[in-house]
């Protein structure tokens, strides 16, 4: 069980990547209490997005390297 964390971490992180892309104006409360001292806007937003599915891109090509070996 201890080997599905990084996958798990992978498909969340693509969701939320995901998610910001398609529907910035769903997301907007979160990245409001998120980003506090900040105001949020849809720029911010599509930021994160685009990190959260590089950051699942990332994971995914370690995590395929490491089952190669």
């Amino acid at each position: 069980m201890h080997s599905a964390g990084v996958p798990v971490v992978i498909q969340v992180s693509l969701a939320f990547g995901l998610a910001g892309l398609l529907w910035p104006e769903r997301l907007m409360p979160l990245f409001e209490v998120l980003m506090f001292p900040w105001p949020s806007s849809y720029r911010a937003i599509r930021v994160n997005s685009l990190a959260a599915i590089a950051l699942s891109l990332v994971l995914f090509l370690s995590l395929v390297a490491q089952r190669q070996l």
